[in-house]
């Protein structure tokens, strides 16, 4: 069931093309404006401010694509899927997916950097693992605070306010490895931000599983 439920959540996204496409304009236009704004193609850019400016565009991107997780979805669905589906299937499956939509945008944002900016990345295959991780987290947080939000109202309004505060944490232990990254250290010298941010996605995942029945019922 788990496997059928990412399945669905693949062929759904095929489907909305123009959301896709929306979210890689996007991203694309966040990081062009950053290269003509900072007149990047002469090489004036630090890896201080290449790191906030790639973190930014990816997190800005994250949060328009897995916002739509349960705000998007119908009224109705949820009573479908609570009659063939548990809804720690269901939540695991919404973070499963968005783990891999986060990942191929951080991957797509990092090349676009490449290419337009700079790449200042050292140790690339340590970057590459510190950008799972991450997704990872966004991916959690932002799926259970999308179901949280699309409980109410103002259920848009709700994401921007609860979404800051969750991913705050998962956030600077990324900014932390990234600079270590960039500052071409030891690969240990990131390894306590690795696990702390390992250890973040597992709490957000156990809160995840253990709330969402909650929250679905009501």
């Amino acid at each position: 069931m788990l496997l059928s439920l990412i399945r669905k959540e693949f062929k759904l996204e095929l489907r909305r093309r123009s959301v896709v496409s929306g979210i890689g304009l996007y991203l694309f236009a966040i990081i062009f404006i950053c290269y003509l704004t900072f007149s990047l193609r002469r090489g004036s850019i630090n890896e201080t401010t290449w790191s906030a400016l790639f973190w930014l565009a990816i997190l800005f991107s994250v949060i328009n694509s897995v916002a739509k997780s349960f705000i998007g979805e119908k009224k109705g669905l949820s009573i479908y899927y609570y009659s063939i589906a548990s809804p720690q299937t269901v939540i695991l499956s919404k973070i499963i997916y968005n783990t891999l939509l986060c990942l191929l945008i951080s991957v797509v944002g990092y090349v676009l950097f490449s290419l337009f900016i700079s790449n200042p990345v050292q140790d690339v295959p340590l970057f590459l693992l510190t950008i799972l991780l991450t997704s990872f987290g966004f991916s959690a947080a932002l799926s259970m605070i999308s179901a949280i939000a699309s409980k109410t109202n103002n259920s848009n309004v709700l994401m921007a306010v609860l979404s800051f505060p969750v991913i705050i944490s998962v956030l600077l232990m990324a900014i932390r490895a990234t600079k270590n990254i960039l500052d071409g250290l030891e690969r240990n010298t990131s390894y306590d931000e690795l696990t702390n941010l390992l250890a973040i996605n597992c709490i957000l995942t156990a809160l995840a599983y253990i709330l969402f029945p909650y929250i679905w019922r009501s």
